[in-house]
């Protein structure tokens, strides 16, 4: 039975030492004037999910808020976008659930985020005037499950605490008046992109047996090397 890593920090600089799961499809991305470096990082298909997500969030939310677009044609295009965000979720994420045994997570994802837009697109179009008032607080409150329901797969205390910001501002989010699309936008887009940023905590990998024994050697090096990493920037 696994555990919460209790061991690892909540987040922490990314580890090149990355197992194959994580080096499918990994995106490197450097930006360069002349010699000067302005900026280098990697991106799993994990991460490229996150920053997807966080786009579209800040996207949808902070059109909500600041541009005179009727109520229908933002329905419209956030019925698009997030089925685009779906879509894309499950091809990113695939291979990597596949390898962690977590499959099951992809598909609460795939329902949350359509259940949220059957609601959303309802509300509008039928005249759910409650349902309209709490647009906010619905998809906090979905995302917050969803969080719950991944902090629970991977066994990561980050999830878990990301789950609790966005319950708790589900719960709060009345008191922000007429900011509450940009301060639900800036909550999901912001956890997002520390997801994607940084290195959060997880139970040890799988060993799945979709990987070659010479797969399943070499996570277990690059797991060995993390914690080595790990050991190594620890207080004295």
């Amino acid at each position: 039975m696994t555990v919460l890593p209790f061991s690892q920090p909540l987040l922490r600089d990314k580890q090149e030492a990355l197992d194959i799961q994580d080096l499918e499809g990994l995106l490197r991305l450097e930006l360069k004037i002349g010699k000067i470096r302005l900026f280098s990082g990697f991106y799993t298909r994990i991460d490229q999910v996150f920053v997807l997500w966080g786009l579209i969030c800040a996207g949808m939310f902070l059109t909500a808020q600041f541009l005179p677009i009727s109520w229908h044609t933002q329905a419209i295009w956030w019925s698009v976008l997030t089925f685009i965000g779906t879509i894309a979720m499950v091809a990113l994420t695939w291979f990597w659930v596949s390898i962690e045994q977590v499959r099951w997570l992809v598909y609460c994802w795939v329902i949350l985020m359509l259940g949220g837009v059957v609601l959303t697109d309802a509300s509008i179009f039928l005249g759910w005037g409650e349902m309209l008032m709490r647009l906010c607080a619905l998809w906090l409150g979905l995302s917050s499950i969803g969080y719950l329901c991944t902090a629970l797969a991977l066994r990561s205390r980050v999830f878990l605490l990301i789950a609790s910001i966005h319950l708790l501002t589900s719960a709060v989010i009345s008191c922000f008046g007429q900011w509450q699309f940009f301060a639900t936008g800036i909550v999901m887009m912001i956890s997002l992109l520390i997801l994607a940023e940084l290195q959060w905590d997880m139970r040890p990998p799988i060993d799945s047996d979709m990987l070659t024994p010479e797969q399943k050697q070499f996570n277990q090096q690059q797991h060995q090397c993390r914690q080595l990493a790990v050991l190594r920037n620890l207080p004295q």
